[in-house]
C-alpha cells in the first residue's frame, strides 16, 4: 500500500490507498507506524486525525472507492500533510451546518494546522496542511509570547494591520523586555543577573529542540 523513500536530504512517504471506509483505520495506522519510526512522536494524533479527515473527505466529496493518495513530508519544524484525488473540484471553509456537518472536516484541518490549502494538479488536487513539530514545550512558551505580545501593543496603542515585519516584531520585543526589566529594578530586583538567567535558559531550551 506504501512507497518509502529516504534520502540524505529528505523524508517522503507516499500511501496510494481507495477512499473507503474500511481503508480509512489502515490508512491512520501507517501515518501512525511512519512518524514513529521518524521519531515525530508529537504529532501522532493530530497527524492521524488529519488524515482521516482528508481521506473522508474523498470518500464524501469524489465518491467511494476513488483512487487517492496520503504524502507526508517533514519540512524543517513543520510536517506537510496532503490528500491527492482525481477531482478538481476545490473544497471551501463555509459556515458549519447544523446536523448536516457540511464544512466540519475542513474546520477540524484549520484548527489543527499552522497553514492549510488546495492546490490544483495534472490528475485533479491535493489538499494540505502543515502541522507544528516543534516540542511541546517550545510551542507552549512561543503561544504564551504571542500572547503577551499582543496584549502589549494593545495596551501600548501599537497595534499594526497586516503582518509585521522583524524589524517591528524585534523593536516590540525590545520594548516588552525594557518594561520589564524597569518593573523589575522598581521592585528591587537585578536586571543584569536576570538577563543573564533567562539567556541560559533560552539557550538551553534551544540546543535541547535543535
Amino acid at each position: 500500500m506504501s512507497m518509502h523513500e529516504e534520502g540524505a536530504r529528505r523524508l517522503r512517504r507516499v500511501l496510494p490507498f481507495e477512499a473507503t471506509p474500511k481503508e480509512v483505520p489502515l490508512l491512520r495506522l501507517e501515518v501512525k507506524r511512519n512518524l514513529e519510526h521518524w521519531g515525530a512522536l508529537s504529532v501522532l494524533d493530530e497527524a492521524g486525525l488529519v488524515a482521516t479527515e482528508l481521506a473522508t473527505n474523498v470518500i464524501k466529496h469524489v465518491g467511494e472507492g476513488a483512487p487517492a493518495t496520503l504524502v507526508l513530508e517533514p519540512r524543517g519544524d513543520r510536517l506537510r500533510v496532503e490528500v491527492h484525488d482525481e477531482s478538481r473540484a476545490v473544497p471551501t471553509l463555509s459556515a458549519v451546518c447544523g446536523e448536516a456537518e457540511c464544512g466540519r472536516g475542513l474546520h477540524l484541518l484549520a484548527s489543527l494546522s499552522e497553514e492549510w490549502g488546495t492546490r490544483l494538479t495534472v490528475t485533479g488536487k491535493a489538499v494540505w496542511c502543515e502541522l507544528s513539530l516543534e516540542p511541546a514545550r517550545h510551542c507552549m512558551r512561543v503561544r504564551r509570547a504571542a500572547l503577551t505580545l499582543d496584549e502589549y501593543r494593545r495596551v501600548a496603542g501599537t497595534t499594526c494591520a497586516g503582518t509585521s515585519t522583524v524589524a517591528v516584531l524585534e523593536e516590540t520585543v525590545t520594548d516588552v523586555i525594557a518594561d520589564l526589566l524597569h518593573w523589575l529594578v522598581a521592585q528591587g530586583g537585578n536586571p543584569d543577573e536576570t538577563v543573564g538567567r533567562a539567556q541560559m535558559h533560552f539557550e538551553a531550551e534551544a540546543e535541547a529542540a535543535a
